[in-house]
C-alpha cells in the first residue's frame, strides 16, 4: 500500500488521466486503496472512482468519503486479486465474481475493438505476482473474467524484475520467457513510472524492506506499467477458442529455450515442419529462444491454417494441460 507520498500520487494521477478524449470516459477501478491517499488525489482531479477494498479496517473512512460526495466515488468490499476463483459453491467475500462487480459499477460489455471501458489501478500482491500475471493472461486470451467486458486496461505496479521479463527481447536470454511472448502479443506494454521500494509499506518485523530477492535481474523499484489489450489480438487465426493452444505451444517451445525449433516441431509429429519454417523465413537451425513474439504468432497461425495441430496428439495434450492448470 502507499505511504503518504503526494509526489507519487500526482505522478499516478497524471499517468492515469492522460489526454481526455470525447465521449464517455472509462471507469477507474482502484484496487486496495487503503487509507485513500491516491483516491483523494484522483477525486480532486475529477476522476470517477470505484474503490475495491478487502481490508475491513479501511472501509469506514472510505465509506465516509463516499457519502460526502455526489456519486463520484463508490466503495465496494472485495478483492480484485481473488476475482472469479474456481471454487465449488458460492464465493465468500472479499472474493467476488466479475459479473456482479461490473453490474454494480454500471459497466456493460462492449465489442473487443471498441474503446477501453474500464481502467484498473492497483499493486500486484508480491507473494503471488507471477501466478497473478498468469491468471490475468489466461483470462485475457480466453476473453473471460474481466475481459468479457472488452479491452480492460490494467495500470499496475509490478516488481522491476517482472517488468524486465514482460518487456525482454530474445537476446536477453535470462529474462525472455513464455510469459514475455504472450504478454507482448496480447498487450501494448507501457512503462509509466518507476518508484523506489521505500515509497511503499513493505517493512518486515525487523524494520527492513520486504523486497523480493533477484539474482539475475534488477529489482530496485516497483514499476507502474500500463497493459492495454491489442485491438488486433483476435485477427488472423487466433481466437478466444483456440488461444489455449497458442499459450501451450509457446510454453512448450520455451520450456527448453536452447532447443532447435525444428526439433520441437518434429516432436509434435509435424512432418512438414522444415517446409513450414522455410515458408515463414525462419532459419531451420533457429533455437526456440531466437524467435520474437510476432514470429510465434505467425508460426501458430500457419499451423492453424494447415490443420497440423489438430491432426496430432498435440491438440489433446493442450486441453489436458489446461485442465491441470485450472
Amino acid at each position: 500500500r502507499f505511504i503518504a507520498c503526494p509526489q507519487l500520487a500526482r505522478t499516478v494521477q497524471r499517468c492515469l488521466q492522460g489526454e481526455a478524449s470525447p465521449g464517455p470516459q472509462p471507469v477507474l477501478l482502484e484496487c486496495a486503496p487503503g487509507p485513500g491517499i491516491l483516491t483523494r488525489t484522483l477525486l480532486n482531479a475529477g476522476v470517477r472512482v470505484v474503490a475495491l477494498e478487502s481490508n475491513l479496517a479501511f472501509l469506514p473512512n472510505l465509506q465516509s468519503l463516499e457519502n460526502s460526495l455526489d456519486g463520484q466515488l463508490k466503495v465496494i468490499y472485495g478483492d480484485f486479486f481473488r476475482m472469479d476463483l474456481l471454487v465449488n459453491g458460492t464465493l465468500k467475500p472479499p472474493a467476488m465474481c466479475s459479473d456482479k462487480l461490473f453490474e454494480t459499477m454500471g459497466v456493460a460489455a462492449v465489442p473487443w475493438r471498441a474503446d477501453v471501458p474500464v481502467k484498473i489501478f492497483g499493486i500486484l500482491p508480491q507473494r503471488k505476482e507471477r501466478s497473478t500475471l498468469w491468471r490475468l493472461l489466461f483470462a485475457l486470451y480466453e476473453c473471460s473474467s474481466i475481459y468479457r467486458y472488452g479491452r480492460v486496461e490494467l495500470n499496475i505496479f509490478i516488481s522491476e524484475k517482472e517488468y524486465k521479463v514482460l518487456t525482454a527481447k530474445p537476446e536477453e536470454v535470462r529474462a525472455y520467457q513464455a510469459l514475455t511472448v504472450l504478454w507482448q502479443v496480447g498487450c501494448e506494454i507501457q512503462l509509466l513510472h518507476m518508484e523506489p521500494w521505500s515509497s511503499f509499506v513493505t517493512n518486515l518485523k525487523n524494520g527492513g524492506l520486504a523486497v523480493p530477492k533477484s539474482v539475475w535481474l534488477p529489482n530496485n523499484h516497483l514499476c507502474l506499467v500500463r497493459l492495454t489489450p491489442q485491438q488486433s489480438l483476435f485477427t488472423g487465426g487466433l481466437t478466444p477458442t483456440n488461444s489455449a493452444i497458442f499459450i501451450f505451444m509457446v510454453k512448450q517451445c520455451l520450456a527448453k529455450p536452447k532447443s532447435r525449433l525444428s526439433d520441437r516441431l518434429n516432436s509434435w509429429s509435424l512432418d512438414n515442419g522444415s517446409k513450414l519454417l522455410r515458408e515463414l523465413e525462419i532459419p531451420e537451425n533457429a533455437q526456440t529462444r531466437n524467435l520474437y513474439p510476432e514470429d510465434y504468432r505467425r508460426l501458430f497461425e500457419a499451423l492453424q491454417n494447415s490443420n497440423m495441430l489438430t491432426e496430432t496428439w498435440f491438440h489433446d495434450e493442450v486441453f489436458e494441460n489446461i485442465r491441470n492448470i485450472n
